[in-house]
């Protein structure tokens, strides 16, 4: 059955696409540092408490192990407009409910992006995927910067597949975008023999290393490349997932919340771009929303050219535009616990006459003793499956 939507004006979509992303990325990219208001007793010819961070070149990234805490927040007023003015002493940061005293507080639009774009390539999407393709080479030729930023495309089906590990080089992120193809459905025999191999004491070889072909692992997708792929990027850079997809996961070994714990730990945002199918089949929008705000992102459902030029424009400005405060945590346990942050407006005009509302994420995982450097993968294709989750004994 052919339903309305998306798809229904596929040029306009992707001409509206390149606008907006051309027309975010126009505007002038201004690096502003704000100093918080000086302690009681200083002079003016004391230097301020918070000090910029150093530039997030790779040659300039300090690889030493840091109990430092970075938390990018937006801050957006009641007509839903970037607030770009706030001061440290506009904002309070809690870590588990206890005041914390941050040393940097700074405005962020040049650090580094490390992009993953994990596109659904299961049978679902077989009208939506040329679309889909135009639309993410427009993307990352529009917002990734060569000398800084990375992107790696990652297809996904019953496992996920690296078609271009990070890199800031358009022409192979092009390639790469051009060789993802649709996977069709296994035979209902192939299925069988999936079921029957995950069950097993232990799964065959080639069904661990592939999973079940034209099927839709999406979070065990997500899992994998936050795991795999960036948590390899520079410390410092700005990581983000775009998904797409409809969001119907059909054979993940883990749940929603997995996912969702798997990129928080690696830091990373998620912004889901729910494709509407065109075949009669499940279009989870509660669960695109959910697996991207619990990160700090944002699900977007573009009907029309403008819906999707203020969802890309959105992204955009969201990615470039943020701000940085860092503390060192008063807990000082690594104990691997999450911690939950929670920034606070101080200043009331903000809240009562301009109606400024902060995004973030909500907590972040400590470290544990000797985590400090991730491990490094293995250069292959295929991401690795999640575990399987503790099998139900059986009857006697």
């Amino acid at each position: 059955m052919r339903r309305s939507g998306l798809r229904r004006k596929p040029k306009l979509l992707v001409g509206g696409l390149a606008l907006a992303l051309l027309c975010a990325l126009a505007a002038p990219s201004v690096r502003v540092l704000v100093a918080p208001a000086r302690a009681q007793g200083t002079t003016a010819q004391q230097p301020p408490a918070v000090s910029p961070a150093p530039p997030a070149q790779d040659d300039d990234v300090e690889r030493v192990e840091t109990d430092l805490v970075n938390v990018l927040f937006n801050a957006v007023d009641k007509h839903r407009s970037f607030v770009t003015t706030l001061k440290a002493d506009d904002v309070r940061v809690f870590e588990d409910n206890a005041p914390q005293q941050f040393t940097i507080f700074e405005r962020e639009t040049e650090l580094p992006l490390a992009l993953a774009i994990l596109i659904d390539v299961s049978s679902s999407q077989d009208e939506t995927l040329p679309y889909e393709q135009t639309a993410a080479r427009a993307f990352v030729n529009s917002i990734v910067r060569p000398d800084r930023d990375t992107a790696a495309i990652v297809s996904f089906t019953g496992t996920a597949t690296v078609e271009q590990e990070p890199t800031g080089d358009h022409a192979a992120l092009e390639r790469a975008i051009n060789r993802v193809q649709i996977v069709p459905p296994s035979p209902k025999d192939e299925r069988f023999e999936y079921e029957q191999a995950e069950q097993a004491e232990v799964v065959p070889a080639e069904i661990e290393a592939t999973g079940l072909p034209g099927s839709t692992a999406l979070w065990d997708a997500i899992w994998a490349t936050s795991n795999e792929l960036l948590t390899q990027t520079a410390p410092r850079a700005r990581r983000a997932i775009i998904l797409l997809t409809d969001g119907d996961d059909t054979t993940s070994r883990i749940r929603r919340e997995d996912a969702v714990t798997a990129a928080v730990k690696a830091n990373a945002i998620i912004y889901a771009i729910g494709v509407e199918p065109v075949c009669d089949c499940p279009f989870e929008k509660k669960a695109l929303r959910k697996v991207a705000e619990e990160t700090g992102g944002r699900a977007f459902f573009p009907t029309d050219t403008i819906a999707l030029n203020a969802a890309f424009a959105q992204i955009q400005q969201e990615l470039r535009t943020q701000y940085l405060v860092a503390y060192v945590p008063t807990n000082k346990a690594h104990d691997g616990s999450y911690r939950r942050i929670r920034i606070e407006l101080v200043n009331p005009e903000l809240k009562r006459q301009q109606g400024v509302r902060l995004t973030y994420r909500e907590g972040y995982f400590a470290k544990r003793p000797g985590n400090s450097a991730p491990t490094r993968r293995p250069t292959t294709k295929r991401l690795a499956r999640p575990p399987r989750p503790p099998r139900r004994p059986r009857k006697p």
